[in-house]
């Protein structure tokens, strides 16, 4: 029979556990991967995460191929793919994503976290050509819910 004596152990367990799955996944903002808004530099949160798995939340840009397996996430919605031709013009409010499987499009509007390994500095992809300097590497991403005020 489970009593209430049950209930409040199980209840006292799992929050002991909460900590420890929370600090599992890391949510990271795009601001803080800088060390500011003036300097390109990398941040202390940036070396300090590098090569483990986090959290960025954005928006998807629209793909350059429709089989492609990366894109990029933005800070707010983009109608066009926004890569640059060198690492200087690199803008702070991009991540280039490298999924882990076939991607699902979103609208361009839609928010999305996406989870991966964080991968920094300067880097060209062989295949594309394209420069970046931030990257979630065997990234997954899902829908963010979003919140409506009024009507």
């Amino acid at each position: 029979m489970f009593t209430r004596r049950h209930f409040l152990i199980s209840a006292l367990a799992s929050s002991a556990l909460l900590p420890s799955l929370a600090a599992a996944e890391q949510t990271l903002t795009m601001k803080s991967l800088y060390k500011s808004k003036d300097q390109p530099d990398l941040s202390d949160a940036a070396q300090a995460f590098n090569g483990t798995e986090v959290t960025i939340n954005g928006f998807m840009a629209p793909p350059l191929k429709p089989d492609a397996k990366f894109f990029v996430l933005a800070t707010e919605p983009m109608a066009i793919c926004p890569f640059c031709d060198a690492a200087s013009q690199w803008p702070q409010n991009i991540v280039l994503v490298y999924t882990r499987d076939a991607m699902r499009l979103y609208n361009y509007d839609v928010g999305i976290a996406v989870t991966g390994k964080l991968d920094i500095g300067v880097e060209t992809d062989t295949d594309t050509g394209f420069v970046s300097v931030v990257r979630l590497v065997d990234a997954t991403y899902r829908g963010r819910p979003t919140v409506s005020i009024g009507f």
